[in-house]
């Protein structure tokens, strides 16, 4: 008899490899957004996994803020070259400046909201006709609700009242001229599942990942980098602590956390050990309104 066992693990695999595969058979024009960050690394694995030894049917497309940490920008632009796939980035202050935006002010002036722009802009440019992405359904409420197939109309606005049916896996990626598809192929993932993969599948990270020391400033709850991105005040606390982050986002509105964990398996245990989201523990763009990811989602955030 055979000594093959098929885990959890595999099981999410397959369907991410599946996905992935419908969308490059469904779609003429996809795209794979690519920001250095843990999720979309666990994609791009995946995509070698359901591609190779050809090359991707789809760019790597990362929409720059211009307020990332730099361990990710730096992971991005070596691991693009390593596989040798193309990567195209375009910026938010490009966009700021083309369509006279405003730019947010204030202590943690994010530019998060203002990508949906510059990742419209790019849909345009390049006719990407389905975008993927990392996005989970455990990170937030408003992920929670959409599809692994979640269609956008003309203006790449979201409506979670008109969503399609996916049974038995079954995934509908007819749009009309205009619209376009965000696909999630990791959408069923947890946290504690993709830092279980990257743990199995011995996939390398940015070193912000891990333990390390950093000059935070610490407002509230939260401990955020100290960069030139935020304004600090008269009165601010400004620390150096042992940190590591869960999930990256900008500098202005992503928190550290602090630890000790230095390995996988010491940030897989402190991941089983926690009973917050990642997302409600350190995202600062999240705690903007009860439905603030929502609200982007609708006008046209991924």
């Amino acid at each position: 008899m055979s000594s093959y066992s098929f885990d959890y693990l595999d099981h999410l695999e397959s369907e991410a490899i599946h996905i992935m595969r419908e969308v490059a058979g469904q779609f003429e024009r996809p795209a794979l957004l690519f920001s250095g960050g843990k999720d979309s690394i666990c994609l791009v694995h995946l995509a070698l996994k359901a591609f190779r030894p050809g090359k991707f049917p789809f760019p790597l497309v990362h929409i720059d803020t211009g307020h990332n940490f730099p361990e990710a920008l730096a992971y991005r632009d070596a691991l693009a070259e390593k596989i040798g796939e193309r990567l195209i980035v375009r910026q938010v202050a490009d966009t700021i400046q083309r369509q006279q935006l405003t730019e947010p002010k204030g202590k943690f002036a994010s530019r998060n909201a203002l990508q949906t722009y510059t990742l419209l802009e790019t849909i345009e440019e390049f006719e990407f006709d389905c975008c993927i992405g990392g996005a989970r359904r455990d990170e937030e409420k408003a992920r929670a609700k959409e599809r692994v197939f979640s269609v956008r109309n003309e203006f790449g606005e979201w409506d979670p009242k008109q969503q399609r049916p996916e049974l038995w896996s079954t995934y509908n990626g007819r749009i009309s001229k205009g619209e376009n598809v965000r696909a999630f192929p990791i959408s069923n993932w947890t946290e504690l599942d993709v830092w279980n993969y990257i743990r199995r599948e011995g996939i390398e990270l940015p070193s912000i990942y891990f333990a390390h020391d950093r000059e935070v400033l610490v407002h509230d709850d939260q401990l955020i980098a100290v960069s030139d991105f935020i304004q600090i005040e008269a009165g601010d606390v400004v620390a150096v602590k042992k940190v590591r982050y869960r999930t990256v986002g900008d500098m202005t509105c992503t928190a550290a956390v602090e630890s000790h964990a230095a390995t996988l398996d010491e940030v897989v245990n402190e991941i089983i050990a926690t009973r917050i989201s990642e997302r409600g523990e350190t995202r600062i763009d999240d705690r903007v309104t009860e439905a603030a990811m929502e609200d982007r989602k609708k006008n046209g955030y991924f």
